[in-house]
């Protein structure tokens, strides 16, 4: 059995999809397929002995789509290709239906502009829009219809080419007022394709990031490695390593592959792994993981494993895989077209023929039938959903909310649990000194005295005591005969006085007694907190307790959650207790702690398997599998770009409000979009008996079809009036504040 993906062009909706894998599964030796319609790619399990790679790239071509062999490197210049050729035609759709437009407000206000309302120019403008930057809707939806899976494609179709073809016969008739726009309908439909270009463009920007961040991850991988042979340090490329060699790494490089130590000590930076903003000291024996930086010390390692086997790599794989498996989001209007579409055309064919029957006059017969396909024009359907995501889109740009896509905006409602990361999402990210107890000196004395040790070390927990110096505005004096004690703490001389900052193991081996206040230790300790204690020529000072603090939000933020009726967790790599106390703090009872970063997707997907539709919020490249495999991914924007770019949703403010404000925001977006659907669908209900009746007039169809359409528009513009920020109750009591 082979398994490979494969990306594809074309495709519009989900019949598009449900298409290629209905056929595709027929085929001898196919074992199975899944086409995602949002990122373009198809998953495929086959017998390599009886089907092949290019066999399935030619039946999905036969099916009207471009398809080939999935890698980075296409995936990039398909999505580069893509985007400029939407552009390109967005651009001349616009600039020709600029003057009708122009025309059309003219002819509103009474001012006839003689060149603007020429019949014979508004036909060779709308000629070009119609058939050469239209073409991809008919074509789409001429293939819809062949498989008997009417789609947007076939409205879009149907509405447009009603309005151009009635336009086109009144111009070839005579039937057409000079200086006058009556009987023409070019701009319509000319404006539906300028608007649905629109859409699929910004629609196409959202896709194209998700090869950027698969692209940025396997940029994290450092190109060159030094191999230590015979005690001399040699660079080579990375694709030159085995398994077994032994490496070299110095102060601020990126650790090449994953491996073991075998020399030295050090600190190092694996937050872009593990999430987690503390260092972590290592030595002798213990682990070490491809692109963690290397903060202090030199280390030397043995190669375990190299190239795709690197935790990285998995990383990449898990982040591709999500992203690939996830279903395709099925529009409301693609749902009823299956059944609109069909009787719309049947209901004017039979217009046609019992006109012509009775009145046994195809002028007359055809125009009650083309009535009945102008009032029924699906204008106001196919802006229903598009028009009131653009607005919903936008609203919550201005809040700080970036959604990627209209798919996104939709499913945000539907969240039945939210899950946290811990570090940079709940917390600040930074570790700050949160409790200080001074013994033998006074407070300011002894964070003189370790500020002045600490400000040569290399250590971050160092900088929480500076910053913390800083902040209270101490004088910091110059401490000599520094030392770094590895794994232990520091030390130095501060006015003639040895100080010693660091562990219990460096207090026991110096004899410096503290066992007095190991309780209140142990207490900080409980707290999730890191420990460090002082002493002064040999006498204990104090203790100094360093964290990560929940920010200002997240209470508040989670208990709106509550309030709402969706669950909350957090999912962090960090020890229970640490993930007790600050789940403790933040209102929060359901918590995954000690996950590695490879499992934080696997416990999104035992969620999603007990049928909740799930949230992930992170900010770092441990949580991009997660935020990838989640319904909805929500990225802090102050995090990794990675981690931005895998998620749905970017809050742009260090503000977890902003979630709950999401959910709200997609709940009053939905709402609009099935009021605009039931306007739309009223509107033809009322419209086309009397059309097809014969009561009602092409050109007063056309005013009907307009006001149908500026009617959904209008209604979806009501959005910009809401406060996604504002609860029901906190806008109910600014009302009654402002009515008093």
């Amino acid at each position: 059995m082979q398994y490979q993906e494969f990306k594809i062009g074309g495709m519009t909706c989900t019949a598009c999809s449900g298409r290629i894998e209905r056929v595709v599964k027929k085929l001898d030796g196919m074992e199975s397929i899944s086409v995602n319609l949002t990122a373009g790619m198809a998953r495929a399990e086959y017998d390599e002995s009886v089907l092949s790679s290019d066999d399935i790239i030619n039946t999905i071509i036969k099916l009207g789509f471009e398809a080939e062999l999935f890698s980075e490197e296409n995936a990039l210049k398909t999505h580069q290709h893509e985007i400029r050729q939407l552009k390109r035609s967005l651009f001349f759709s616009a600039l020709l239906t600029f003057p009708l437009l122009l025309g059309m407000l003219f002819s509103w206000f009474g001012l006839h502009v003689h060149i603007l309302h020429n019949p014979w120019l508004q036909l060779l403008l709308a000629t070009p829009v119609q058939f050469l930057i239209g073409w991809r809707f008919y074509k789409h939806g001429f293939l819809a219809l062949k498989a008997m899976s009417p789609n947007m494609d076939v409205l879009i179709a149907l509405g447009t080419g009603a309005a151009y073809f009635f336009s086109l016969y009144n111009v070839l008739s005579g039937h057409t007022v000079p200086g006058s726009m009556e009987g023409l309908y070019f701009e319509s439909s000319m404006t539906i394709i300028t608007l649905i270009l629109f859409g699929k463009y910004l629609e196409a920007h959202a896709r194209a990031k998700t090869t950027d961040a698969i692209t940025k991850l396997i940029a994290l991988q450092p190109r060159t490695a030094t191999l230590w042979e015979d005690g001399v340090g040699k660079i080579i490329p990375l694709s030159d390593i085995e398994c077994g060699d032994i490496l070299l790494v110095r102060p601020g490089e990126k650790i090449p592959v994953d491996g073991v130590i075998v020399d030295g000590n050090a600190s190092i930076d694996e937050s872009m792994l593990t999430g987690e903003s503390m260092p972590n000291d290592k030595t002798i024996g213990d682990n070490v993981f491809c692109a963690s930086i290397l903060l202090s010390g030199s280390l030397r390692i043995r190669a375990e494993r190299i190239g795709k086997d690197t935790t990285l790599s998995q990383i990449i794989k898990l982040v591709r895989s999500a992203q690939g498996s996830k279903a395709p989001i099925q529009k409301v209007a693609d749902k009823v077209s299956a059944y609109f579409v069909p009787g719309i055309l049947g209901i004017a064919l039979i217009t046609f023929v019992t006109w012509f029957l009775l009145t046994n006059q195809i002028e007359t017969a055809l125009t009650n039938a083309i009535s009945v396909l102008v009032i029924a024009c699906p204008c106001s359907l196919g802006l229903a959903t598009p028009t009131a995501i653009m607005v919903g889109t936008g609203l919550a740009a201005r809040h700080g909310i970036l959604i990627k896509g209209g798919e996104h905006l939709e499913t945000a409602h539907k969240l039945t649990t939210v899950v946290f990361d811990k570090t940079g999402t709940i917390t600040s990210g930074e570790p700050s000194l949160t409790d200080m107890c001074s013994i033998g000196c006074e407070r300011t004395v002894l964070l003189s005295a370790v500020s002045a040790v600490e400000q040569q070390s290399e250590h971050p927990l160092a900088n929480a005591i500076l910053k913390a110096t800083q902040n209270e505005d101490i004088v910091v004096p110059t401490a000599k005969e520094f030392k770094n004690l590895s794994g232990k703490g520091v030390s130095g001389t501060v006015a003639g006085q040895k100080w010693m900052i660091g562990t219990r193991m460096l207090m026991e081996e110096n004899c410096i007694e503290f066992a007095c206040y190991e309780e209140k230790i142990a207490a900080l300790e409980k707290m999730g907190k890191t420990v460090m204690l002082a002493a002064c020529d040999g006498v204990f000072m104090g203790i100094l307790a360093v964290a990560d603090t929940i920010k200002p939000s997240a209470a508040y933020a989670i208990s709106q959650l509550k309030e709402m009726g969706v669950s909350v967790y957090m999912l962090t790599g960090d020890n229970q207790q640490t993930a007790d106390a600050i789940a403790k703090e933040c209102g929060i009872e359901n918590i995954f702690a000690q996950v590695l970063p490879s499992n934080k997707a696997r416990k999104v997907q035992e969620l999603q398997n007990t049928g909740q539709y799930v949230a992930m919020v992170g900010d770092g490249i441990n949580d991009a599998p997660a935020l990838a495999t989640a319904h909805i991914g929500f990225a802090m924007g102050k995090g990794t770009d990675i981690a931005i770019e895998s998620a749905d949703i970017t809050l742009m403010q260090e503000d977890l409000r902003l979630i709950p404000a999401s959910i709200r925001l997609s709940d009053k977006t939905m709402k609009k979009i099935h009021q605009n659907l039931f306007w739309a669908f009223l509107y033809n209900s009322i419209g086309i008996p009397f059309a097809a009746l014969g009561f009602l007039s092409p050109i007063l169809a056309g005013a009907a079809m307009a006001f149908s359409s500026v009617s959904v528009v209008c209604n979806s513009l009501l959005l910009k009036l809401y406060h996604p920020e504002k609860t029901r109750k906190e806008t109910r009591n600014e009302y009654n504040t402002i009515m008093d």
